[in-house]
């Protein structure tokens, strides 16, 4: 068979086994992707946007921008994923995606310069976008025999890999904002960069025992995108909505009074939402399909999104923090299934890339959109409850997708 990389015939390695539990073990190991791309890469910048932000003397508007350029970088990441699948190898290019994004961490902590940040995490992005799409493609291979419960459970556990990024981030980070007095932002990055090496070589290793999906060919460029048209609208306003949260919740906390280890605390929940979440969503949305699980999912995670603004206290805080890291990977993991029950097998990296691109046209504007609002009206509390409202939109609008027979 003839890889996608087009250098010779390459042999389809095997899965770890052909029983369910190898695949689980498979999606472990490439939830390695998501938890680099996703939880230490762009979701742990929350955590360290306060200390950075005294530092350095930013603005909301400031802060959010550079949240901003690492959605525009995982947005041409998304473009050109399926090309560089094609050319390198699905497999390849996923690890390639995660190991550089590990090095963006790094090079995060030597500069205090604004436009090598911005320079740096926009190369963080587009290599995340890599890992995060490639890596689900992936796995949408390993499962594509399956029933759809057991694919929808498959993509949750390997979504569920950035609530594992989150964990590690918010146990580690705090910690070292702590033995530095605050001060040590840096040190954080770099912290974010030895766990990301780590998931490298799980990358590697699981990467190794999967096939590349098949190359689907010239008539990918010509498959019908009307098809997931609703869905990936939906997805748009997620992209939207969500960042926003994951972005300021932090600073917004910060600001409502709690403590550090407080705020600890709400992104341990956070996480541990987020890691098991696949497993809890993913018979639901077997059931639903994917479009009417988004719509679900969806309307929960605007409810968590506003509850800390219309809430006060730390209980409410810590609700939100558990509803919204139960919720917004399996919107994810929805959109996925989607993809996969409207379109043939071999459109399926095509179909997740560019429902990518519309998820990045949203998370690229939705950060300095909250931040240009919350800038305006001196209270990030507006921005959050804008975004609730986004993803209210966007509920709706998934409900316009229709369900293959």
């Amino acid at each position: 068979m003839t890889g996608e990389g087009g250098h010779g015939t390459t042999p389809r390695l095997p899965l770890v086994t052909d029983d369910g539990n190898g695949r689980l073990l498979l999606a472990v190991g490439l939830a390695a992707g998501p938890l680099v791309a996703l939880g230490l890469a762009r979701f742990a910048y929350a955590l360290l946007l306060p200390a950075m932000s005294e530092d350095l003397g930013w603005s909301y508007s400031a802060a959010g921008a550079l949240n901003t350029a690492n959605a525009a970088g995982y947005l041409i990441g998304a473009v050109i994923a399926t090309t560089l699948a094609r050319t390198w190898g699905t497999r390849r290019a996923f690890v390639a995606g995660t190991a550089v994004t590990t090095v963006a961490l790094a090079l995060t902590a030597v500069t205090s310069t604004y436009a090598v940040l911005l320079t740096i995490r926009f190369v963080a992005g587009l290599s995340g976008a890599l890992a995060f799409v490639l890596g689900a493609a992936l796995v949408a291979e390993a499962s594509h025999r399956g029933t759809p419960g057991r694919a929808a459970v498959l993509l949750g556990v390997y979504f569920g890999g950035a609530g594992a990024g989150i964990v590690a981030a918010g146990l580690l980070v705090p910690w070292v904002l702590d033995v530095t007095d605050g001060a040590g932002w840096r040190q954080g990055w770099l912290t974010l960069a030895a766990v990301g090496v780590v998931a490298t070589v799980a990358a590697v290793l699981a990467a190794r025992r999967v096939s590349d999906p098949a190359p689907p060919g010239d008539h990918a460029s010509r498959w019908d995108r009307r098809r997931i048209g609703w869905a990936v609208a939906a997805y748009t306003c997620f992209g939207l909505g969500y960042i926003a949260y994951l972005t300021f919740i932090s600073q917004y906390l910060t600001e409502q009074g709690m403590s550090g280890p407080l705020i600890a605390g709400f992104w341990a929940v956070v996480g541990l939402a987020a890691a098991v979440s696949g497993l809890a969503w993913g018979p639901l949305l077997g059931r639903l399909g994917g479009a009417r699980g988004m719509a679900v999912v969806m309307t929960a995670l605007a409810v968590g999104t506003i509850l800390p603004v219309v809430l006060d206290g730390a209980v409410a805080a810590y609700l939100s923090g558990a509803v919204v890291g139960g919720s917004f990977l399996a919107v994810v993991t929805a959109v996925s299934i989607a993809v996969r029950e409207s379109l043939p097998q071999p459109w399926w990296t095509a179909g997740i890339a560019f429902a990518t691109v519309a998820f990045g046209l949203g998370q690229t504007v939705g950060p300095t959109l909250t931040g240009w609002v919350s800038d305006v009206t001196a209270d990030l509390g507006t921005g959050l409850l804008l975004s609730g409202a986004i993803l209210v939109v966007g509920a709706g609008t998934a409900l316009l997708q229709r369900r293959p027979a």
